[in-house]
C-alpha cells in the first residue's frame, strides 16, 4: 500500500499557473476554532483582517460567533462593512483624507460601528472638527506605546490627559486602551511572558486612574499573535491575533507554543537548471514577502534548498543534486511572512479534498474599494 500523499499535495495542481496563493479551509478552521478555545469565548476575539484580506474568512469567524475585527486600512474596513461585521476598529491613527474617507465607511455602513486609534491631541482634535460637523460621534481607543515604539503614547500623565480631551472634544468619544506590544517575539514563552507582563503593569495602572477619575472601566484591546495566550489568561482584556488565521513559518519556528496550522501556501514551478547543484523558480520578490532575509519562504516538500538569489521574478535555490528535479516540477512553501505576502496576489485558490475548487478575490489588498 503506498504511503498517502502529504496534506498539502494538490491532485489537480496543473490547472493552475504559477506562483500562486493557496488557501485551506479545513485549515482555517482548526485555526479558528483553536483561537476561540484559547480565548474562552469569541466575544472576546478581535481578530486583525490585514493578514488574509478575504470576505470569506470574515464570515468563517462569523458564523463561529466572531463578530468584531480590527483593520489597518479604509479598503479592509469597507470589507468588513460589506460583510456585516459588528464592530470594526481602525488600529490607525487617520490624518488628513483618511479622516473624511472614515467617515463615509460610518455614514454608509451603519449597522457596524466603526472605531479608530488615536495617540494624539492633534490628530483626536482633527478627527473631532470633522466627525462634530457631520452630526456623528466616534469611538476613539487611546494607543498606548508600551515599548515598540512604532505609533502610540506613553501609558502615563500624557495618556491621562488625551483621555480627558477625547471626553471633552465633540464628535469623538474615548471608547478604551489599546495595546500592540509585536515587540515581544522571544522563543521562550517565559521570557516573552515576563516582558509582557512587565509592560502591561502600565496599562493597568492608566485603566485605574481612568476607573478612579471617571467611574467608568475602560476596554482594553491588546496584543497580537505572539502576546496573545498571555493577554488570553486576562479576563478583562479583548484578544486582537491576526496571523493566527493562516499562520507562516516565522511564528511557526518564534512561537513554538501555538499550535496553528498553515493554512495558506505559495506555488512555484522549476522554471531553469542554470548550472550544477542550482535550480531557479518563478518566485520573485513580486510573488513572497522580500522585506526579511532569505529564507523567505520554507518549501515543504524541499526543506533543504537554500536560497542563494531573488530578483523581481526569480528565486534561485542551491540544492545537493539538481539531477532529482525536473522543469516545471511544483514547489510548495510556507512564506516567512504571511501577511504581506497575501497582498502580492489578487486571489487565492481554494483547496479542498486535495483540489482546486474555486478562488476567493483578496478583495481588500486594494487601498480603495469605493471609498
Amino acid at each position: 500500500m503506498e504511503d498517502e500523499a502529504p496534506w498539502y499535495v494538490i491532485d489537480n495542481i496543473d490547472q493552475i499557473d504559477s506562483p500562486a496563493l493557496l488557501v485551506f479551509p479545513d485549515r482555517i478552521r482548526h485555526n479558528i476554532d483553536l483561537m476561540i478555545r484559547m480565548a474562552g469565548d469569541p466575544q472576546r476575539l478581535q481578530p486583525h483582517v490585514k493578514t488574509y484580506k478575504m470576505e470569506a474568512v470574515v464570515q468563517m469567524q462569523m458564523d463561529q460567533g466572531i463578530n468584531k475585527f480590527k483593520c489597518a486600512t479604509i479598503a479592509e474596513g469597507e470589507m468588513l462593512g460589506r460583510v456585516g461585521a459588528k464592530e470594526v476598529l481602525l488600529a490607525y491613527q487617520p490624518v488628513g483624507p483618511k479622516i473624511q474617507r472614515l467617515l463615509q465607511l460610518v455614514q454608509q455602513f451603519p449597522h457596524t460601528k466603526f472605531a479608530c486609534l488615536v495617540d494624539h491631541p492633534e490628530a483626536a482634535s482633527a478627527i473631532a472638527r470633522v466627525f462634530h460637523a457631520a452630526d456623528h460621534t466616534l469611538d476613539v481607543w487611546l494607543d498606548l506605546d508600551v515599548g515598540m515604539h512604532r505609533t502610540g503614547i506613553l501609558p502615563g500623565e500624557q495618556a491621562w490627559a488625551l483621555y480627558q480631551l477625547c471626553q471633552q472634544k465633540a464628535g469623538i468619544h474615548p471608547a478604551g486602551l489599546h495595546v500592540y506590544d509585536g515587540h515581544f517575539k522571544e522563543r521562550d514563552f517565559n521570557l516573552r511572558k515576563a516582558q509582557c507582563d512587565d509592560s502591561f503593569q502600565q496599562v493597568a495602572s492608566l485603566a485605574a486612574t481612568i476607573r478612579k477619575n471617571t467611574g467608568v472601566t475602560p476596554h482594553i484591546i491588546a496584543g497580537g499573535s505572539p502576546t496573545f495566550p498571555i493577554h488570553a489568561q486576562r479576563s478583562q482584556v479583548t484578544c486582537s491575533p491576526g496571523t493566527s488565521l493562516l499562520w507562516d513559518w516565522g511564528y511557526h519556528e518564534k512561537l513554538p507554543e501555538q499550535p496553528f496550522q498553515w493554512a495558506a501556501l505559495v506555488i512555484s514551478r522549476i522554471i531553469s537548471k542554470p548550472e550544477k547543484g542550482l535550480l531557479c523558480l518563478d518566485l520573485g520578490h513580486k510573488s513572497i514577502a522580500a522585506e526579511n532575509p532569505h529564507p523567505r519562504v520554507h518549501f515543504l516538500n524541499m526543506p533543504e534548498a537554500e536560497a542563494v538569489l531573488q530578483s523581481e521574478e526569480h528565486l534561485v535555490l542551491r540544492v545537493a543534486d539538481d539531477r532529482s528535479f525536473s522543469i516545471g516540477q511544483v514547489f510548495y512553501g510556507v512564506p516567512l511572512h504571511i501577511c504581506p505576502t497575501v497582498a502580492l496576489y489578487g486571489e487565492a485558490y481554494v483547496v479542498e479534498n486535495r483540489r482546486i475548487q474555486g478562488t476567493w478575490k483578496v478583495v481588500s489588498r486594494e487601498r480603495k474599494i469605493t471609498i
